[in-house]
């Protein structure tokens, strides 16, 4: 399996893509992004799930993800898979859909479908990508190219319907991981705060939220720790910042629900990534949480 290509630019923190030439090997367990994602499959075929949904899809197809919807996508059975992955700030992506008059304020919307299969902007897509890899246009110029694709398929999405509202209760276990994820949540203090048993909170949970409490937690502690590694942080202070108790542990969750190790995304120096592949593979215990 070839590593993961990661592009950001500081001029540009509203987009990121990711580049993978052969996943045959990638596995991600369900997980969900803050950002509007978009992917293409450039060869092979992989599973998607979204949501409750379902979907086979093969080289060609774009797939469309809201923020905060539970999703995977995985090769079938090992084939060879290669893939395009365009992550947009959803506010960014809210004002510019105000900005082209396709709604009247700048609030985010759930947008449809899951699942694009047009030549055309399956074309546009990977011609965005690829000047968006280039070391030689400007950013400026590349913001441009963003702004002009999206502009054409932009006004091709629907507005989702409603979506359930989870309880009152749940909305309030969810945002108060949100607010401290990074710290020690039992679940007991869960249960009180939402007054229910710890297996009726965990089914009810899951149910509106596609995991279990515990699996939302480490979803956000992931996401803290993919905000420290762009923010330039090291790999160890990354996975202290977003409350993992050792550095092995970062690790191995991250890629569990990224596919990709905290140095690939970091692209650290060489020195660096080199120590890091050390401790990944001799298990050591790089921090400790006081």
């Amino acid at each position: 399996m070839s590593k993961p290509v990661f592009w950001r630019d500081p001029a540009l923190p509203h987009v990121e893509l990711r580049k993978v030439d052969d996943g045959r090997s990638v596995c991600y367990a369900p997980h969900a992004h803050a950002e509007w994602s978009m992917g293409a499959i450039v060869r092979g075929e992989s599973s998607f799930v979204c949501g409750h949904r379902r979907y086979h899809v093969e080289a060609g197809t774009l797939v469309l993800i809201n923020p905060e919807w539970v999703h995977a996508c995985n090769p079938l059975e090992g084939g060879p898979w290669a893939y395009l992955m365009l992550y947009i700030d959803a506010q960014w992506l809210a004002g510019l859909r105000c900005r082209l008059g396709l709604v009247r304020t700048p609030e985010w919307q759930d947008l449809a479908p899951d699942v694009m299969r047009s030549p055309a902007v399956f074309e546009a897509f990977v011609g965005l990508a690829a000047c968006l890899l280039d070391p030689a246009p400007s950013a400026a110029r590349k913001n441009a190219r963003l702004v002009a694709f999206l502009s054409d398929i932009l006004p091709r999405l629907a507005v989702c319907e409603a979506a359930r509202t989870a309880p009152a209760r749940l909305s309030a276990v969810a945002d108060y991981l949100d607010a401290h994820c990074a710290g020690d949540v039992s679940l007991d203090a869960l249960c009180r705060r939402a007054d229910v048993s710890p297996g009726h909170l965990i089914r009810s949970f899951k149910r509106y939220f596609r995991m279990t409490p515990h699996a939302y937690a480490i979803n956000r502690r992931v996401r803290l720790g993919q905000r420290a590694l762009r923010n330039g942080s090291p790999i160890a202070d990354a996975a202290l910042e977003s409350g993992f108790s050792d550095q092995a542990h970062f690790q191995r969750m991250f890629k569990r629900l990224l596919a990709a190790t905290p140095g690939q995304y970091r692209q650290p120096s060489v020195d660096e990534e080199e120590d890091a592949t050390a401790r990944e593979q001799g298990g050591e215990h790089a921090i400790h949480r006081a």
